[in-house]
């Protein structure tokens, strides 16, 4: 399959490691120019120089507003402009839905939300004037089915699912697409810090904890982060310009419902 993503430009927020990492890794080697954004500029040009090639790292707290506008700058500074957009944002705490204090509801809805769709908003018009353009929000499989313990991903995650929907439908006349891609159980440094706050909740071994959830896939394994970056790669070629105002699913067949 031809990608066409060779010179392409790709901003990978959130790719210092683990999913965001893989993302900006894949586009990376099918020929695209890609920016890395992490919390911290070391982290970040750690991450490019383990890509290689042309990859550049750059600095933003997507809960920080000026920095998102900052991150929008010096992309396009860097790049010429921006065709490919991943929004993807740390995970937030694990924890339970009672008792979340309601500073710890915003900081979280900043970073998740608000600073996500404030620079998808910046690149769009661009996009749209370029008649190419794809937006791709990693998200969790718990906007299908609620993940216990983690609560505020649960419950702010399905509103970038939402506003993807939205936005697709007004934008897709320009070329321009925007998909979601909700990760099941891929091993990452998240994943392992998830395990180990369910084994501390519930007073089990780790190793416990992962045998029931692999027991749980039908696929009986963790997927790989390559096998997940695999679909976002594939989202954002040319070969999948009619795909749109989707949420597509890599979780080894894990969640039951038919949607």
């Amino acid at each position: 399959m031809k990608t066409g993503l060779a010179g392409k430009r790709a901003l990978v927020l959130g790719a210092s490691k683990g999913l965001g990492f893989g993302i900006a890794q894949g586009l990376a080697a099918e020929g695209a120019t890609v920016t890395i954004a992490s919390r911290t500029l070391e982290s970040a040009q750690a991450a490019a120089e383990r890509i290689g090639g042309k990859a550049r790292g750059l600095a933003c707290d997507t809960g920080n507003l000026p920095q998102v506008d900052a991150l929008y700058a010096d992309a396009v500074s860097a790049m010429g402009g921006i065709d490919i957009l991943v929004l993807n944002s740390g995970g937030p705490p694990p924890g339970l839905a009672q008792k979340i204090a309601p500073a710890q509801w915003r900081a979280s809805f900043e970073a998740m939300f608000v600073g996500l769709v404030r620079i998808a908003d910046l690149a769009l018009p661009d996009m749209m004037e370029r008649k190419f353009g794809r937006i791709l929000s990693v998200i969790s499989s718990g906007v299908i089915e609620p993940i216990p313990n983690l609560a505020i991903s649960n419950a702010i995650r399905p509103a970038l699912v939402g506003w993807g929907k939205t936005l697709a439908s007004e934008v897709a006349g320009s070329g321009v697409t925007v998909n979601a891609i909700a990760p099941g159980r891929i091993a990452t440094d998240r994943l392992q810090q998830l395990d180990e706050a369910n084994a501390k909740r519930q007073g089990k071994d780790i190793d416990d904890i992962r045998a029931t959830a692999k027991s749980r896939i039908p696929a009986g394994r963790y997927g790989t982060v390559e096998e997940f970056a695999a679909m976002a790669v594939f989202l954002a070629s040319d070969a999948a310009s009619f795909v749109t105002g989707s949420v597509v699913r890599v979780d080894g067949g894990q969640i039951a419902s038919s949607l």
